[in-house]
């Protein structure tokens, strides 16, 4: 570890325009700008907050490959790597990718204000037939001496992903997602949020804030997403869409945690909204995760790497209502 003891980053909710990249890059110069200017250097947007994204299910072929974009050398990689150098700080944005094997991909990149590129195919996709998942996880160093890793949305969901960018050197994961107010018969899992709430949030906030701080929302984050934080001994970024996304309503509740699943900073606001924390470095070497994975015995683990059986495609289990 260097001698940087923080690190200020930012996580924005912003609820995007489907299929309008010139919209929704406007809201992420915007919320770059608001970031630069509290001095934080790193600021997380949305999953597919370019592009839009639960809208890309009813889409043909040949409209995705009309919305996607080569990976780094497409407009909008180019236009976050500029917004990053303007700025002077490590921007991450998420839009559908055409690679060059003709494959699409649910792509998240982070650039970095020296003009490096990374980024992160979403391991366990499902949003449209012809999106292929990746493969590969994705690590790499930011400004200042900490190690960030990448996992899109339901990524999140899979022990072994969160484990796996751990054990690859990982003190951030960077989780943008577009989740809360998801259907379903199952009335355990999220549940979907009045629409009339939504468009009724400015003369009744308390009604739609009420569902955001609930089960649909907030309330099943915290049944997990803290527990990815401290069983990895991990900072965590979760950034979300929020309002309308098609036929259903994201929740927002936008937050940093740090490596103990205490959250830093977090909003529940119905509306575009931006959290800052500080990550303070010193609580990573002795973070309780940290220590179980010292007390891992990987030689015990070797069913982990063996298909049971009952293993089925992410979209196949998304879908399955």
């Amino acid at each position: 570890m260097n001698e940087t003891r923080g690190l200020r980053v930012a996580s924005v909710q912003m609820e995007h325009t489907d299929g309008d990249k010139q919209a929704n890059f406007a809201k992420i110069e915007e919320f770059t700008a608001q970031a630069a200017a509290q001095n934080a250097q790193l600021v997380v947007f949305p999953e597919c907050c370019v592009t839009g994204y639960w809208f890309i299910r009813n889409l043909s072929t040949q409209q995705l490959a009309a919305l996607a974009e080569p990976i780094p050398d497409g407009p909008s990689t180019q236009r976050l790597r500029d917004l990053a150098r303007r700025h002077n700080i490590t921007i991450g944005a998420g839009w559908v990718e055409s690679a060059t094997d003709g494959a699409f991909h649910n792509t998240y990149v982070v650039a970095l204000p020296d003009g490096k590129i990374h980024f992160h195919r979403k391991i366990q996709s499902f949003e449209h037939a012809a999106i292929k998942s990746g493969n590969q996880y994705t690590v790499f160093d930011l400004p200042g001496g900490l190690r960030a890793g990448i996992l899109i949305c339901y990524d999140n969901n899979i022990v072994e992903n969160t484990r796996m960018t751990a054990l690859a050197g990982a003190d951030v994961v960077i989780a943008p997602h577009q989740t809360g107010g998801v259907g379903g018969k199952d009335r355990h899992r999220m549940g979907l949020i009045d629409p009339a709430l939504w468009a009724n949030r400015h003369q009744d906030p308390e009604a739609i804030e009420r569902e955001f701080r609930g089960d649909k929302g907030r309330g099943w984050l915290m049944r997990w997403l803290p527990s990815r934080a401290h069983d990895n001994g991990l900072f965590l970024i979760f950034s979300n869409g929020v309002g309308v996304d098609d036929d259903e309503i994201r929740t927002g509740n936008a937050m940093i945690l740090d490596p103990y699943g205490r959250i830093l900073a977090e909003t529940w606001k119905a509306a575009d909204d931006m959290v800052v924390a500080d990550l303070d470095v010193g609580l990573l070497e002795n973070a309780t995760g940290r220590r179980w994975i010292r007390a891992r015995r990987p030689e015990l683990y070797g069913p982990l790497t063996v298909s049971t059986g009952r293993e089925r495609d992410t979209r196949d289990l998304k879908f399955d209502k």
